[in-house]
């Protein structure tokens, strides 16, 4: 049957996707056993087989290997390092299914949403440089925005604008998927969502938007004079020694990565979304990046490394979402104790979090974003792994049936 395409298209949805509509994952891929990481491509540290201990560690497998397979995944990377414990780093699956390549723990990904904590970082950078303040409203920075003498770059960060997605506009949706090589500009998207009203009066309420963070984006070029992508360079990237982590500013992607698989489409069907133009996603979500930098930003982002200490304190203010146990700040969440975000563009998944209280990092990446059962595939494997590691912090706990 047809699948018309609806409200989750290109939402990068919060990890919680209870609100979603039952899609079923196709393509059973064939079994591929799970292989553990050596040094990679990059020159990065191994985690050695049997890190966490043989039986943690045949558990680990069992239950990646049992999601992957139950939802279709072609493909998925797992790193989790826990100072004190040890560290699994596995593989499983293929990264591309047409030459049945298998999936390694080297390659780059689109990593969606997450862009969206680098893109407030940069954000936060000037607020610590005194250019900013996060109580200032939109329209000094951006004309046009519905309600923008009322809404905050604080109200932006935080998803309590009231500002209407863009990405759930049909028309968007449409014009989008008909020629998914097309580029957008950061005006031409944000025209999408304008159209419509605002959806509440801003801080008064939460809903995940992508038009938040590319006025965000916005606010950074008027304010640094400089290019989005070359201030993130150059102000996070650097700083926090991210060697492959990049901004693109098209369909670029550099080599190894993985092929992208998604039924966000026109017609329902499966399709190869590898090349697909992120422009459309601009500063709320067209990054770039690999599973060891993502270690390493996991513990920056969290932690506040960047930031002053007060900033920092300001960003991880977390407010309620509606989806019980999980809290939003100023662009990070908190789920089950873990502190990050997670990623979705058509394609492709990723999450990356710290545990505070166990200084333990989690990040996963998936080349595929077709949804299970409702459910994002991230949070799938996320919360199966968490489930055996810390039971007592378990990402994307599952609402208790009434």
């Amino acid at each position: 049957m047809r699948r018309t395409p609806s409200r989750r298209l290109f939402a990068a949805a919060l990890l919680v996707a209870a609100v979603l509509a039952p899609v079923t994952a196709t393509s059973a891929m064939s079994a591929t056993a799970v292989h553990p990481a050596g040094v990679d491509r990059h020159g990065q540290d191994k985690c050695t087989p049997g890190g966490l201990g043989r039986g943690t560690t045949a558990r680990l497998d069992k239950a990646v290997e049992n999601v992957r397979r139950e939802a279709g995944i072609p493909g998925a990377a797992v790193g989790l390092w826990m100072p004190g414990k040890g560290c699994y780093v596995r593989a499983t699956g293929v990264a591309d299914t047409a030459t049945r390549e298998p999936m390694t723990t080297d390659l780059y990904i689109r990593i969606g949403s997450e862009t969206k904590t680098f893109t407030v970082t940069a954000l936060l950078k000037l607020v610590d440089d005194r250019r900013i303040r996060l109580d200032d409203p939109i329209s000094r920075y951006v004309h046009g925005v519905p309600n923008g003498r009322h809404i905050t770059l604080r109200h932006l960060a935080e998803m309590r604008s009231g500002l209407f997605p863009y990405s759930a506009d049909p028309d968007f949706v449409h014009d989008l998927l008909s020629d998914p090589s097309r580029p957008f500009t950061p005006r031409e998207v944000l025209a999408y969502g304008f159209k419509h009203r605002n959806t509440f009066a801003p801080g008064t309420q939460f809903q995940y938007s992508n038009s938040n963070l590319i006025l965000l984006g916005l606010v950074i070029e008027k304010v640094s004079g400089h290019r989005a992508a070359d201030f993130i360079h150059h102000r996070v990237l650097r700083p926090a020694h991210l060697g492959h982590t990049l901004f693109p500013s098209g369909p670029e992607f550099p080599e190894p990565h993985a092929r992208g698989y998604t039924n966000q489409t026109l017609s329902g069907e499966v399709e190869d979304s590898t090349d697909w133009n992120p422009s459309w996603a601009w500063s709320a979500g067209a990054m770039i990046s690999n599973l060891h930098d993502l270690r390493r930003w996991a513990k920056t982002v969290a932690t506040g490394t960047l930031l002053s200490p007060e900033t920092q304190r300001q960003r991880l203010k977390m407010l309620p979402t509606g989806h019980p146990g999980t809290s939003y700040g100023l662009g990070i969440f908190k789920s089950g104790g873990w502190i990050g975000h997670n990623g979705s563009i058509p394609g492709y998944e990723t999450v990356t979090v710290y545990l505070p209280s166990r200084k333990a990092t989690l990040v996963l990446i998936l080349n595929t974003d077709i949804t299970h059962a409702g459910q994002e595939p991230s949070s799938l494997v996320a919360r199966a792994i968490t489930e055996i590691v810390t039971p007592d912090n378990v990402y994307d706990r599952p609402v208790p049936p009434r």
